[in-house]
């Protein structure tokens, strides 16, 4: 409860909070004016009690004009000290508190030149009242300590601020790191449906212009052009069904199938349905041939099944090689076909050049690809001009230190 209070009187307007002091000051101020006092002592009158009120009225406004606040003080204090003889206080109060709010608010030279004329005040009005070095020593510790604790709250309110001004700018910080990582998330599964349906739709207009022609002249082979159009159809739909589950928010991302990516073992059945389009691929693997990590393996197959992708599409190619040669620390992996070259049409950044229209995500994929395992890519005419050829470089192993 007292916490929840003192949470709720700290948010309040600060005018509010002011006005709550200065009326807290003066029920302290008032008690020596309703106590039974000795005979001897000086008389609790109207006029005395008035002055007294006049000199916490400044409180009111101690944040906005600090120093004013107290010279109000000071002068009705002086006016009290001089003309009246009331009850005497325990402690300033609001004087401490004016003290206390300039050593907060104030700059370091209001503060010195505050310092100076109130510690002639002090001596001031030491000297009109007892005039003892106890007294002295007493208003001057009670002062001082006022001071030492609006420094000490400054240093606090400044380090909150600093504190909440480094929390706020990590959250930023955070927010964009987040930003940035959906974002080249989204990319990654775009460049991976990219891959899975543009491969599989191209593999399966190819088989679907050639099943015409094949149900007239070899009804056998029509069948197998269907059976593989299926085949390519199911196994793109398993790859999206996998992709979709994983972008899905709700509890159905649990009954998502999970299979392990595509790696090099699975590139026999991908080029085994190339050649179902009517295309001769050979494939091989030179150097020491090993395991690779599942990520590398899975960029291996997509950027194999991308370079496919083209010749199936834009080549007009009769053989495609796929060649995977396995370095020290390097793994090359080439994909060239006996096709037409670049600039010969269709062959925009996502198929095979740079001549035809723009907004193609192959090579683009495959560069990205590359990029991420600290290789490089690179596309162009075949051996001696002629075909086309994607070439692939993909770090295995970073260089030792010292090597």
């Amino acid at each position: 409860m007292i916490r929840v209070w003192g949470e709720r009187i700290r948010r309040a307007d600060p005018r509010w909070r002011d006005l709550g002091l200065t009326l807290l000051v003066q029920v302290a101020t008032t008690i020596p004016f309703v106590v039974p006092r000795d005979p001897l002592d000086s008389p609790a009158t109207w006029p005395a009690y008035a002055l007294t009120t006049l000199g916490n009225v400044p409180l009111v406004w101690r944040r906005r004009a600090p120093v004013a606040a107290i010279f109000g003080m000071a002068a009705a204090g002086s006016v009290y000290t001089l003309a009246l003889d009331g009850p005497g206080q325990p402690l300033p109060y609001a004087p401490l508190i004016g003290v206390y709010t300039m050593a907060l608010l104030c700059p370091p030279r209001v503060r010195i030149a505050m310092g100076v004329t109130l510690s002639g005040l002090v001596l001031a009005s030491v000297a009109l009242n007892t005039g003892t070095a106890r007294e002295l020593l007493f208003a001057l510790f009670v002062f001082a300590a006022a001071y030492a604790l609006g420094r000490l709250q400054h240093t606090r309110q400044a380090y909150t601020a600093a504190v909440e001004a480094r929390a706020a700018e990590l959250e930023r910080a955070n927010r964009i790191e987040a930003e940035q990582a959906a974002a080249r998330e989204r990319a990654r599964i775009a460049r991976e449906m990219h891959d899975v349906l543009s491969h599989a739709v191209s593999i399966m207009i190819v088989q679907a212009e050639a099943g015409p022609v094949a149900v007239r002249r070899a009804p056998e082979r029509a069948e197998a052009a269907f059976d593989a159009i299926a085949e390519t159809g199911r196994d793109a739909m398993a790859q999206l069904r996998t992709m979709l589950g994983v972008l899905r928010a709700d509890g159905a991302v649990r009954a998502a199938p999970r299979g392990p990516q595509p790696g090099v073992e699975e590139l026999a059945g991908l080029l085994e349905r190339v050649r179902g389009s009517g295309l001769e691929v050979s494939y091989e693997r030179t150097g020491a041939v090993r395991g690779l990590p599942a990520a590398l393996e899975a960029t291996v197959h997509r950027v194999v099944q991308e370079a496919l992708t083209n010749v199936v599409k834009h080549a007009g190619a009769s053989r495609v090689s796929v060649r995977l040669e396995y370095g020290a620390r390097e793994l090359t992996v080439t994909v060239a076909d006996d096709g037409r070259g670049p600039g010969s049409g269709g062959r925009g950044s996502g198929g095979r050049g740079s001549g035809a229209a723009p907004g193609g995500h192959g090579l683009i994929g495959i560069r990205e690809r590359a990029a991420a395992h600290g290789g490089a890519a690179v596309a162009g005419p075949g051996p001696g001009g002629s075909g086309f050829e994607v070439r692939v470089v993909l770090v295995t192993s970073p260089l030792e230190v010292g090597s």
